[in-house]
């Protein structure tokens, strides 16, 4: 058996005293990952962040009935058991570690948490052959329900949906900043820049080995340079743009990939079937950037094609040029 899952208890051979604990324990770790989320979203997402506070609060609650039952009926003495000293037990991701979670992430996380314990209280209570195990576990589950409603009370009383809909402007608006631009920078300057390069070598060559070798280079160092300067300009303080690390990778990643698509054609031996396919390659990268100018950048789609196809042609025909001659 593997180490620590051998450890493990099986739910069905909890006794009622350990299963009120587990309850008990899941409570306290439920209302500390709701303020954790509220802490998170106070500056930006205040709305949100009273919902958290308040469902935080619900959750203590709950914690203090259950070891008021477990007072009058086993004692004071409250058994050591959390989540991950049961097997099959439903475990929390450890998401709210992670800094700089999106409120659709946030909200998405919360909402599985009392789906999942509603959902395995029930189980749990159809499983049992206990009649007073059953009741507990159905009271849990009861309970579990009553947070979902209350969750739905809570965001109609603090975020209306008015308040809602801003929250989500903001957050959309902060993915394009920390994403898709410079993502989009990146994609743009690896598929346009590498092309003179990449095309110079082709046709002075005549060599596809030869003309990958350039292209990837080309690709791995703009993306490097492109990372490391995205990351390095701007830490997001005071622009709004957020993460530099996320900002650093989503350019150099999409720089790479950019000049990559039209170098990893040269791998076919043949020369002139290799550049027909780093050709057609090229005019659809072209057209990708063009639609995602048009699709998150609200940048009219004709100008966005002409101007990057433009400036592809322009690029393409100076690598061609200067290879050929």
């Amino acid at each position: 058996m593997l180490p620590g899952f051998a450890s493990r208890r099986r739910f069905d051979d909890l006794t009622e005293q350990e299963v009120l604990a587990l309850a008990i324990s899941s409570e306290e770790d439920d209302a500390r990952i709701y303020r954790q989320y509220a802490e998170h979203l106070r500056a930006e997402y205040p709305a949100s962040a009273k919902i958290f506070d308040e469902m935080a609060r619900e959750e203590d609650e709950h914690r203090r009935l259950l070891i008021a039952r477990h007072t009058d009926r086993f004692g004071d003495v409250i058994p050591l058991i959390r989540r991950e000293h049961v097997a099959g037990f439903y475990n929390r991701k450890p998401i709210w570690l992670t800094k700089n979670l999106s409120l659709d992430t946030i909200r998405g996380e919360a909402e599985a948490m009392e789906r999942e314990a509603g959902k395995f209280y029930t189980l749990a209570a159809q499983r049992s052959s206990d009649a007073s195990t059953r009741e507990l576990l159905g009271d849990l589950a009861a309970a579990e329900l009553g947070h979902e409603k209350k969750a739905e009370e809570l965001t109609g009383t603090h975020l209306p949906e008015s308040e809602k809909e801003e929250e989500d402007r903001q957050a959309h608006r902060q993915f394009i900043l920390t994403w898709v631009q410079p993502g989009l920078a990146g994609l743009m300057d690896g598929s346009v820049s590498t092309l003179a390069p990449i095309f110079a070598t082709a046709f002075a060559t005549q060599n596809p080995w030869t003309t990958f070798l350039v292209g990837l280079a080309a690709s791995v160092g703009a993306g490097i340079s492109m990372g490391f300067t995205e990351a390095a300009h701007d830490d997001g303080v005071i622009s709004g743009r957020g993460s530099p690390i996320k900002r650093g990778i989503a350019s150099g990643v999409m720089t790479m990939l950019g000049g990559l698509g039209h170098a990893l054609p040269y791998l076919i031996p043949d020369f002139w079937t290799a550049t027909t396919i780093a050709i057609i390659v090229v005019f659809i990268e072209l057209w990708a950037i063009a639609w995602i100018q048009n699709r998150f950048m609200e940048t009219p789609f004709l100008r966005a094609a002409f101007q990057v196809v433009l400036g592809g042609a322009l690029v393409f025909a100076a690598g061609v040029l200067i290879g050929g001659g």
